[in-house]
């Protein structure tokens, strides 16, 4: 089982902390978390794409000259696809990337991101994240005595001080233990976790998974 230093926010020890097995200490499966994270970006896309076939096409209500005589192709309409201005063939239609990959997989890759950030020490476990007022640049100097450069701060959602300092950090972002995600984690450099929020994690990700089975 994983044990990690517990710094306070002056980056001094004050203590040791083990961590689950199967949560921080699990196998890296770097396909279960391409999955996830190629899941996460499908759902950000738009899919708003859209061209006009021949029949949104405006125009078109006459031929374009007489069937015979001219030497040229017979046409019947300036929407056809070989006019410029016409219509579109097998242009994007507006869809959906959505697909989502079993619960399993999902809670999978979120297990190997948090092993690789422990594998690689890059995991920082704090005893509490307390701000006295709202303000960037106290956190900002936090980070920097912690030495982090691009950063991910989970603790809980009442921590609304730490959440709201966090916000105009472009470097660094706030999540709630319920929020954590892949995506992410891999995006920045670090990971700091409070001791309650690393509690929080293992309970959320070693809970059973529910399987419905249709008869």
């Amino acid at each position: 089982m994983p044990k990690l230093k517990i710094k306070n926010t002056k980056n001094e020890e004050v203590g040791e902390i083990t961590l689950s097995d199967r949560v921080f200490g699990a196998d890296v499966k770097e396909h279960l978390m391409h999955e996830v994270v190629r899941m996460q970006q499908n759902r950000r896309r738009s899919g708003t794409a859209c061209t006009k076939e021949r029949n949104a096409v405006a125009g078109g209500g006459a031929k374009p000259y007489r069937q015979k005589g001219t030497g040229r192709a017979r046409q019947g309409s300036r929407r056809a696809p070989n006019h410029v201005g016409g219509g579109t063939v097998f242009g994007p239609r507006p869809r959906s990337y959505n697909f989502s990959p079993p619960k399993k997989v999902r809670r999978g890759a979120m297990c190997s991101a948090l092993s690789l950030f422990v594998n690689e020490n890059r995991l920082i476990v704090v005893d509490k994240f307390e701000m006295n007022d709202v303000k960037t640049r106290d956190l900002s100097e936090i980070l920097d005595q912690l030495g982090v450069q691009s950063a991910v701060i989970v603790d809980l959602r009442e921590n609304e001080k730490l959440k709201k300092s966090a916000g105009n950090l472009l470097e660094h972002c706030f999540l709630p233990p319920e929020g954590l995600n892949v995506l992410d984690i891999l995006k920045h450099d670090e990971l700091i976790v409070t001791e309650r929020a690393a509690l929080e994690i293992e309970k959320k990700l070693e809970s059973p998974v529910r399987v419905r089975r249709v008869n």
